[in-house]
């Protein structure tokens, strides 16, 4: 299996009625560790109760917390969720937080240069402090995996352009495709040409774009791939995608025929969306068996 790096924010999503340990790339670190592979997970939580359940989960989850610096001078990373009659989820994001002030050291360093691949999403670069050290992480990076993340007001044009520009993969929904591309001048009106669109700008030979109950487009090396999703009853949307991200990561990393990958992704993320909370955990067994019931 893979050693993969995660950057960026660790918190705890507060719902109306209970709150669970998540941020987009912690969610990704954990499913990517659940299916095998070795993780680490470069963030900042603060002093206290709130950061330190946040570091107990990290390290029993299996993930190396090595990376995760404590701050005394900044809260714990908080996300007031709410969710619609349909499951889908709007954020409140707290600012800011420890995981704004990502300092960069040997040791975080160290742990991009010895990866397989490194993951990071738009939300974390919304500091200059985390962004400094993330644009810099970047550049010792082997394989760099883009998780656009827009959440308003947290994203400027010259940012998202950058971190395109840097990455070997980009992670996008249907949305944020168009936004982006719209956002770079595209006159383009299909979900393909627009991902070949973006391609073209940001020299990127990979690209996915989620959409959805309905699967998910997959670019990889000049050639789409599909999956057009799985009938569920969605309980919760949060967490769907970054499943969806780590599941086709691990395995386009370790070599499986990319159709083969979006059909297990769009599975994994599937799962999550008709269970509670962003980290259900799932079987290898169960993905199988949800793939082929026969």
């Amino acid at each position: 299996m893979s050693k993969i790096t995660c950057f960026g924010e660790v918190l705890w999503d507060v719902f109306p009625t209970h709150r669970k340990i998540g941020g987009a790339p912690l969610n990704v670190a954990n499913r990517l560790q659940a299916l095998g592979n070795d993780v680490t997970m470069v963030s900042a939580i603060g002093q206290g109760k709130n950061g330190a359940e946040i570091l107990n989960y990290i390290k029993g989850v299996g993930i190396d917390a090595g990376c995760v610096q404590v701050h005394n001078e900044y809260k714990t990373g908080k996300v007031k969720v709410m969710l619609n009659d349909k499951g889908s989820a709007s954020y409140d994001i707290k600012y800011p937080r420890a995981w704004d002030k990502i300092r960069l050291t040997e040791v975080n360093k160290k742990a991009v240069k010895n990866s397989d691949a490194f993951v990071f999403g738009s939300l974390a670069a919304r500091d200059d402090s985390s962004r400094n050290t993330l644009y810099k992480l970047i550049e010792l990076a082997k394989y760099k995996i883009f998780d656009l993340n827009l959440r308003p007001p947290y994203y400027t044009k010259a940012v998202l352009v950058h971190l395109m520009e840097k990455a070997d993969f980009i992670k996008f929904n249907d949305d944020e495709l168009y936004e982006v591309s719209k956002m770079l001048s595209s006159k383009y009106l299909s979900l393909e040409q627009n991902i070949r669109f973006i391609a073209s700008k940001t020299n990127t030979k990979h690209i996915c774009v989620t959409k959805g109950h309905h699967g998910a487009v997959l670019l990889y090396d000049d050639k789409l791939y599909y999956n057009s999703g799985y009938l569920i009853k969605v309980v919760d949307t949060v967490g769907a995608g970054d499943s969806f991200l780590a599941s086709l990561i691990s395995q386009l990393l370790n070599r499986v025929n990319p159709q083969e990958a979006i059909d297990f992704a769009c599975a994994v993320g599937a799962l999550v969306a008709q269970s509670e909370g962003a980290n259900p955990t799932i079987s290898r067994k169960e993905i199988d068996a949800f793939i082929n019931p026969y």
